[in-house]
């Protein structure tokens, strides 16, 4: 099965023709990439036209990819590129966003779950809403380390920056997150009483 086969060994059926394999590269890696993309964007559409972006990029420069890192942390390099492209794009295409104020997120609630899995979509769903509301920067560097389980030194390779730098970052970007969940949670809380 092509699934039990290393990201490695993918690349190498892949360069060597078989079109399948990157279709399950793309397979085992298209929902985090989505949600990278989800997290500059902030828009399912635009996120999706990140996505498919990055993997056709990458498909394109597979030759070029040399294995000194982790494929994820090539292919997440990828899609933070795509993504800045985009949204300075974006910003040259129209002539006023405020950003702050397009952080809607369609969350698809049904009911009759469990209590335990209603209460840990519940707490998804909290993490999720704080995180959009970061900075693209600090939404990035938490979703790499904690979603995407990248080392600082990973990280750094993604983003083109020293380590040090990413653990400044990272300490600060959850000191944000931190205040935004206290802040959306005693919104939350006020609501209810």
């Amino acid at each position: 099965m092509q699934s039990k086969l290393s990201d490695i060994e993918l690349i190498e059926q892949t360069l060597s023709g078989n079109q399948s394999a990157y279709a399950d590269l793309v397979k085992r890696h298209q929902r985090f990439v989505f949600t990278l993309a989800m997290r500059f964007t902030k828009t399912r559409e635009d996120a999706e036209e990140v996505a498919q972006d990055s993997f056709v990029k990458a498909y394109r420069s597979l030759q070029n990819f040399e294995g000194q890192s982790k494929f994820t942390t090539w292919l997440y390099s990828i899609v933070y590129t795509t993504a800045m492209t985009f949204l300075r794009k974006r910003r040259l295409d129209t002539s006023s966003i405020d950003d702050e104020n397009n952080f809607i997120q369609v969350e698809n609630q049904n009911a009759g779950f469990e209590n335990n899995l209603a209460e840990n979509k519940s707490r998804s769903y909290y993490l999720n809403k704080a995180i959009e509301q970061l900075l693209p920067d600090d939404a990035t560097i938490i979703t790499l380390f904690y979603k995407g389980e990248q080392s600082l030194e990973e990280i750094a390779l993604t983003l083109g920056i020293e380590p040090n730098n990413v653990k400044v970052k990272l300490f600060r970007a959850r000191q944000r997150l931190k205040e935004k969940l206290e802040g959306s949670l005693k919104h939350e809380v006020n609501e209810l009483l």
